[in-house]
């Protein structure tokens, strides 16, 4: 096959990225989607509550699901890679076609030079990392696919529409990170999740939740397409041919229609789900054939550290066995679930902190946990159908240490929530401690590495195509507030809203004639897949990833031409070598600082409904739990907040709270004086 070129981190963290474009993908201004006549995606009216026992994909229907994408992947002259997923991130098939091409292109199409850019990813992992997108970002209340996730991470929402803020999960890529501490491997048969991504969330065009009986029960991602990048335009309809593939393999497995992400808005804003219906597929699903009789089209692969190479049962989400159950012992009354570790014990039951005197006790986090639910349980719901249902979320609570504490759920939270709420707890807590800066600079200089790949010779080159100095962030960041101690003596609280203000292309966010903040690359050299911080604190780890992959599937690794590399081991579970920050930091909000006395003892995560909702709960949560232990813990004081800071004559935020966010109550601006 000669020299092909291997994104070495991408193969590790592809982030986040939308179709469109590229040779098999056109676009089309004009044509009506036509009605969908799947009988699998009639509104079966869950809520949260319809998941059993017996809500899990069979192998059989496992095996349906790949014929019916390759019937149309065959119909559309593409060979491709499909792969899917249960609710919880195992890995339960994965097809390649014969002739499906090796490895996919990355880029954005804006001229940027480095970063992940014109960089090719193993065709099997992009598909993983679809399926996987498609599964974790949906619920029984919320059906997103890989093309919503482009929608909510670009420059601006809606992308195309000039002089709007950033995308409303800005960041989430770089979740469920193959390095996470958080997140479970493959052990050879599936297991306790929710599980890692090989290549982080998925925007790709050609992932999409499966359902069955109206309960989400895994994902399908399809790749062969040979491009792998944006779509920057949301205003016509593309004709992608992993999307065609994947959606005909959702056929009897399809999201119930209103809930659907083209029935849920945010900020006014219709959310994409799908630019294919069922009308417009070269031929039926409903007819195509049995998996036994695509046996001369490809074959079932292995994937080393994600599939073992036998379609399998997926597990029932919510059951024991799946590693997310409800909570018999710490929430009572708050229709909580907990992780657990497949033997009944919970993975992340609250404990005492590990960070001295002051340390935050097991009752102090129980009662954290319980306050903030019951706030999420209260919290109109903002991306979920029906519009009266409550927020469905994640909550996570760590030490000074970034050790967790507890980490615990509302009833039906998509699973993406979980590894982003213990991200944004330790990215609140390490920006206001006085320690951040010289955690950020006792980072390595970041070398970027493209990868040659010879697979005649079975070796893979990785070349040296830049470099990044992590300390230079903390420079630009004391310039920028015109503070020189700031990010070296916890003088100001951070929450993940101000960071990740900080690391957007523009300050303020989403203004084009503004300059980057002191977190993020320029915009000439930005793109979702060239960020700043957040990609270089983990970035060294990813391309470790990547080495150990290449070496799995039988290449010979080396860097710059030098001597092969040793075997390596999978990477640790620590994404940036920073003891606080094992899975990397999040850039968008929903998590606050906690305080005793003024002084810094933890911080409070979440994540799963709108980032407004995200904001609230943990901010509330904290003042209420506050008050219910006589003032024992709180919020940051309003002095530190990091809102008392105008630079450039834009005030840095803290939190924002929803106007009117109760179920049962007209109660306005909730967080004010808090």
């Amino acid at each position: 096959m000669g020299i092909v070129r291997i994104s070495s981190l991408l193969i590790g963290v592809s982030l986040l990225m939308a179709c469109g474009g590229g040779s098999n993908s056109t676009s089309d201004t004009g044509t009506n989607p036509g009605t969908n006549p799947d009988p699998g995606n009639a509104d079966a009216g869950c809520t949260g509550s319809c998941a059993s026992a017996a809500s899990f994909l069979t192998a059989n229907d496992v095996r349906k699901v790949i014929a019916q994408a390759v019937n149309e992947a065959q119909a559309q002259a593409t060979p491709v890679v499909v792969a899917v997923t249960d609710r919880v991130g195992n890995v339960i098939g994965v097809y390649r076609m014969n002739g499906a091409a090796p490895t996919v292109r990355i880029g954005s199409d804006r001229g940027v030079v480095g970063g992940l850019e014109n960089l090719d990813v193993p065709t099997e992992l992009a598909a993983i990392a679809k399926a996987v997108t498609g599964a974790y970002l949906s619920s029984e209340g919320n059906a997103f696919s890989t093309r919503s996730a482009s929608q909510i991470v670009q420059d601006h929402f809606n992308p195309g529409e000039d002089n709007t803020p950033g995308g409303p999960l800005f960041g989430v890529q770089f979740s469920q990170l193959p390095c996470s501490d958080l997140s479970m491997r493959f052990n050879g048969a599936p297991r306790v999740g929710p599980h890692r991504s090989p290549l982080g969330l998925s925007a790709d065009a050609g992932g999409f939740p499966l359902y069955k009986n109206g309960v989400p029960v895994g994902g399908i991602g399809v790749a062969g397409d040979p491009d792998y990048t944006l779509d920057a335009n949301i205003l016509d309809r593309d004709r992608d041919i992993d999307e065609f593939a994947a959606w005909a393999g959702t056929f009897d497995f399809g999201a119930p229609s209103n809930r659907r992400a083209d029935r849920i808005t945010v900020e006014g804003k219709t959310l994409r789900f799908t630019d294919v219906e069922f009308a417009q597929l070269a031929r039926d699903p409903a007819t195509a054939p049995g998996f036994d009789s695509i046996a001369a089209l490809g074959s079932v692969i292995e994937v080393k550290g994600y599939f073992g190479g036998a379609i399998v049962d997926g597990l029932a989400f919510g059951q024991q066995a799946s590693g997310i159950r409800p909570d018999t012992a710490d929430y009572a009354g708050l229709d909580a679930f907990v992780l657990d570790d497949g033997a009944g014990n919970n993975r992340y039951a609250p404990r005492d902190g590990t960070d001295g005197a002051s340390a935050l006790t097991a009752s102090e986090v129980r009662t954290l946990i319980q306050e903030a639910l019951a706030v999420a349980n209260r919290a109109r719901a903002q991306i979920r159908q029906p519009l009266s249902t409550p927020a469905r979320v994640s909550v996570s609570v760590v030490d000074t240490t970034g050790t967790i504490l507890a980490i615990a759920r509302a009833r039906d939270a998509p699973i993406f929530g979980i590894d982003v709420s213990l991200q944004k707890a330790r990215t609140a807590l390490l920006m206001s401690s006085a320690s951040a800066a010289a955690n950020i600079r006792s980072r390595d200089t970041v070398n970027f590495f493209n990868v040659d790949l010879d697979l005649d010779g079975a070796r893979a080159n990785l070349v040296t195509v830049g470099t990044s100095e992590p300390g230079d962030y903390v420079d630009r960041l004391q310039a920028f507030l015109g503070l020189p101690n700031a990010f070296t003596d916890g003088a100001i609280a951070f929450t993940p809203r101000a960071t990740g203000n900080m690391a957007r292309p523009f300050y303020p966010d989403g203004i084009e004639s503004a300059p980057p903040g002191p977190l993020s690359n320029p915009f000439e050299r930005w793109s979702p897949f060239s960020t700043g911080l957040q990609l270089d604190l983990v970035y060294t780890t990813l391309a470790l990833h990547v080495a150990f992959y290449l070496q799995q599937i039988g290449l010979a690794v080396n860097i710059d031409g030098g001597a092969d590399l040793p075997a390596l081991s999978d990477v640790p579970m620590n994404c940036t070598g920073i003891a606080s920050l094992a899975n990397g930091i999040q850039i968008f909000p929903g998590a606050v600082p906690i305080y005793r006395s003024g002084n810094l003892i933890g911080a409070i995560g979440v994540s799963g409904d709108g980032i407004e909702q995200d904001d609230m709960v943990s901010f509330l949560g904290l003042h209420n739990a506050g008050v219910k232990l006589g003032g024992a813990i709180g919020n940051a004081p309003s002095a530190i907040r990091s809102d008392n800071l105008v630079p450039q004559g834009a005030r840095l935020r803290y939190i924002q709270c929803p106007q009117a966010p109760f179920i049962d109550s007209n109660a306005t601006q909730v967080c004010e004086g808090r």
